[in-house]
């Protein structure tokens, strides 16, 4: 299987996972234009699932290092199995509430709170369990984005001030969507043993083979999750199963595509998790909050009747953000 020797390369693929997760939520833009982003939410785990499966049967087992993600699965301790599934479910439950507060807030906002927020829980969560990097400088680059976490939500407030209610259901969402999305990055990383990808203990996974099973207990637990906000939606009427499979096949692909997105960034980054730390890989994978703000400003125009005094705001946003993701990087050098 594909295994990343170096500190460098790790980083890279951080930065691809930082791209990925930070532009995915544009398939769900896309099809909101025609599309429920309940119905949408289908699509886009199908898509996680199936990149879970074409990696898993090609970087996991092509090669001459280590064990195939078949051979790996087949060793794996059922507690192992049980964590990464149970961070598919964590991760559901997080995504789908940040998927609603994409559509009711947009990108510009949901992400530097909702992801933001889970970054910096998240670094702290995965530090705790696996202290990789200098705590003063990780430390100090989470607090940075800490920072432009603020900024954005006074930004956020001071062009939404005549519409309170979206504001205070859309912050209230991406804060909920944050704290849980914090937790999922340790259940997965925890199956797998982040010390030696290429011989890990008995028991332990690869990250093909967890993220595989992370992306199962994702699509499972939709049916529940999804069902639910199907029937009893933040906003509009209940959609239905006969909504989704009148949907066209462009609109389905686009759901798809934005699950392969995602997917490449998450695999991504627990492959880079060896090398890098898990505290590290995710906090910079979770830079994505920097990339869906410029898409949320610059193409979406998401605050472009905001009042004088936000540029000003949405620039030190993206200061401090740049800023603190340096310093992570720096962390693990």
């Amino acid at each position: 299987m594909f295994i990343i020797e170096n500190y460098g390369v790790a980083v890279l693929f951080c930065i691809i996972t930082m791209l990925c997760w930070g532009s995915w939520a544009n398939t769900q833009k896309l099809a909101a234009k025609t599309w429920r982003f309940e119905l949408f939410y289908w699509d886009y785990v199908i898509g996680i699932l199936l990149f879970s499966l074409i990696s898993a049967h090609t970087l996991g087992s092509f090669g001459d290092k280590g064990r195939s993600s078949a051979d790996d699965l087949h060793q794996a301790d059922i507690a192992n199995v049980l964590s990464a599934f149970a961070g598919g479910i964590v991760f559901n439950a997080a995504n789908i509430l940040f998927s609603a507060a994409i559509a009711i807030a947009g990108m510009a906002v949901a992400f530097p709170i909702g992801i933001g927020l889970a970054l910096v829980l998240g670094v702290l969560v995965n530090y705790a369990a696996s202290q990789k990097g200098d705590p003063v400088i990780l430390f100090t680059g989470v607090a940075l984005v800490a920072v432009a976490i603020i900024i954005n939500a006074i930004a956020y407030k001071k062009a939404s001030a005549g519409n309170k209610k979206v504001s205070t259901k859309g912050i209230i969402i991406s804060l909920v969507a944050g704290v849980l999305m914090s937790f999922f990055y340790r259940f997965i990383a925890a199956s797998m043993d982040l010390d030696n990808f290429e011989n890990p203990a008995p028991g332990k996974m690869t990250p093909y083979t967890a993220v595989f099973i992370f992306s199962v207990g994702i699509f499972l637990s939709n049916f529940i999750f999804n069902t639910i906000l199907m029937k009893k939606p933040f906003e509009g009427a209940p959609a239905s199963y006969r909504d989704y499979f009148r949907g066209k096949f462009s609109t389905h692909a686009v759901g798809i595509l934005g699950g392969l997105i995602w997917g490449i960034g998450n695999s991504f980054n627990l492959i880079a998790a060896g090398k890098a730390g898990a505290a590290i890989s995710y906090g910079l994978g979770q830079g994505a909050t920097l990339v869906a703000a410029l898409w949320g400003v610059f193409i979406w125009k998401e605050f472009q009747h905001a009042p004088k005094g936000t540029n000003r705001l949405i620039t030190a946003m993206f200061l401090f953000f740049i800023a603190g993701l340096g310093l992570l990087i720096y962390a693990g050098m």
